[in-house]
């Protein structure tokens, strides 16, 4: 069972910790709600090179995670808020520090090699509290280790908070978490996630899911009893009735292009949806 609502201590004020990430959401990154209630985005890395401040933005959040004492992590929320952030926010600085050419790369799997495509997730690069570690560290040994698990923290929608800067992650908030809101957006982001073809749809008789299912398979058995189990308990209604009209399941091959604007806006093209529109995408060398 998940663990109950924890109330944010009162030292657990993250907002000032997350401000410049917050600042650079709200400058680039482009969402789109879905008929139905799905959810995808993108985050504008060309603007965001091109930015006269983002640089700086990206040292001072840095500083603050270098500096920052995770002692202070006292309660589910605030942990939850925190580490999901800290790993988001390290992805989208690693691709701006690299970038390509003076672009962003095609893919994550650019920093990769022949033999481990993923090693970026490998790599201990990123400083918490004088500490460098991986983004698969934070994501698989503190978000979902065993010390989360022994503390009743541990909660597998944590993988559809966790943004690999591809198009077939879920999708990146244009807010920062905190300890008032992460309970609410575990919920709303894997709903929303699930309501989109990049992680769910009906294909006949076939529910075509997305791979985290596959790769992550014992976590969301831990929690839920079963794949299907963790879909009716955290689906939307319409995630549901396309459960119980399938009679079983299948992988979607994951797509990892970048989660730029223009890849987004051509997987909904191929879904038949309506775009970000022009208005939508930071423009303004200056923001």
């Amino acid at each position: 069972m998940l663990a109950v609502l924890h109330r944010p201590a009162a030292a657990c004020e993250l907002d000032h910790v997350f401000e410049p990430y917050q600042t650079l959401l709200n400058r680039h990154v482009v969402a789109r709600e879905l008929p139905g209630g799905g959810l995808v985005s993108a985050f504008d890395y060309r603007a965001a090179l091109a930015s006269a401040n983002a640089s700086d933005l990206r040292d001072a959040q840095r500083r603050h995670l270098a500096g920052f004492d995770t002692a202070l992590l006292k309660t589910r929320s605030c942990s939850l808020a925190f580490w999901i952030n800290a790993y988001n926010f390290f992805m989208i600085d690693h691709i701006l520090s690299h970038p390509d050419n003076g672009g962003p790369p095609d893919s994550v799997r650019d920093y990769g090699t022949l033999f481990n495509p993923y090693r970026v997730f490998e790599r201990k690069l990123f400083d918490v509290g004088g500490r460098k570690h991986s983004l698969q560290e934070i994501e698989l040994d503190v978000l979902l280790g065993e010390r989360f698990a022994a503390r009743g923290w541990k909660d597998a929608r944590v993988h559809f908070m966790v943004n690999c800067a591809s198009v077939g992650c879920p999708p990146l908030r244009e807010r920062a978490y905190t300890a008032d809101n992460v309970e609410a957006m575990l919920a709303e982001n894997t709903r929303m996630a699930l309501d989109t073809p990049v992680h769910l749809e009906r294909d006949g008789g076939v529910l075509r899911v997305t791979s985290l299912f596959d790769w992550y398979a014992s976590d969301f058995v831990e929690q839920s009893g079963s794949v299907e189990a963790f879909i009716r308990e955290h689906g939307s209604e319409r995630a549901r009735d396309s459960l119980q009209a399938t009679e079983r399941l299948e992988f979607i091959d994951y797509d990892w292009s970048l989660n730029s604007p223009g890849n987004v806006e051509q997987l909904l093209k191929e879904a038949g949806l309506e775009g970000f529109g022009v208005s939508s995408v930071t423009d303004d060398p200056n923001a």
